[in-house]
């Protein structure tokens, strides 16, 4: 069976806390569960894909990296998605940082398939 992993992508250029870094890669990994929650469709590990279901009853792995700028980010979800990759970025409010803007501060790519991930993010360094 392929392995499965879930990339979080973060910006360094940011110099968010760390805390805020936690909270940030926290919405990431949740969100693509969050998002099929929010649906009126039920949740079930039925209605996931193979490769959903292999990752939440496997690894759970997650690996994070790190990218220099919002520009470099938005490559990497726009990569993503062209792949057909799940993909989901999160945009911060900007209420205890960032001066009140919305802010794009890290993207959940996957899970998905190693490989395919690492296609588009397997040159980022480790964070």
């Amino acid at each position: 069976m392929n392995t499965t992993k879930q990339v979080i992508v973060m910006r360094r250029d940011l110099k968010m806390r760390r805390g805020k870094e936690i909270a940030q890669g926290s919405h990431a990994t949740m969100a693509f569960l969050t998002q099929k929650l929010n649906t009126n469709s039920p949740l079930t590990l039925i209605t996931l894909t193979s490769i959903q279901r292999n990752w939440l009853t496997s690894s759970f792995r997650k690996v994070c990296v790190r990218v220099n700028s919002e520009e470099e980010l938005c490559d990497i979800v726009a990569k993503a998605k062209t792949a057909g990759i799940e993909v989901h970025l999160v945009i911060d409010d900007g209420l205890t940082e960032f001066k009140g803007i919305s802010t794009p501060t890290c993207a959940a790519i996957g899970p998905d398939y190693d490989e395919r991930i690492d296609q588009i993010t397997g040159h980022l360094e480790l964070y």
